[in-house]
């Protein structure tokens, strides 16, 4: 796959973790929150709760499936970003790191994790 149809993959997977979790009533309040230390795919809102949401997409399973490219490395970048984002909030509601996975663009075949990331 080349890299322009992985970045046109990547974004058509952040559209369909969207809509999914907007259909179970979170709400999304930023996009591809980017920093110098890291990248959050999706931060919402599920009630009080802030959800920083990190989207995977595996079209394949040779490497393992999507919860699979979830790394140490890939956690700390997570937890980095979000502390970076916590940071321009006056004040720090509670939080949990959440995961959509994909293995493929079929909007049937999602899974959401809560909570895949412990402090």
């Amino acid at each position: 796959m080349s890299v322009a149809s992985r970045a046109t993959a990547g974004v058509l997977a952040e559209r369909l973790a969207e809509r999914f979790l907007r259909e179970r009533g979170l709400v999304i309040v930023a996009r591809n929150f980017r920093t110098r230390r890291g990248e959050i795919d999706l931060v919402a809102r599920d009630g009080p709760t802030l959800v920083f949401v990190e989207v995977r997409l595996r079209t394949h399973r040779t490497y393992g499936g999507a919860a699979a490219s979830i790394t140490w490395a890939k956690q700390a970048r997570l937890v980095a970003a979000a502390s970076q984002y916590l940071s321009t909030l006056r004040s720090t509601p509670a939080c949990r790191f959440d995961a959509v996975l994909l293995d493929g663009l079929d909007g049937a075949r999602v899974e959401w994790l809560q909570d895949v990331i412990s402090l």
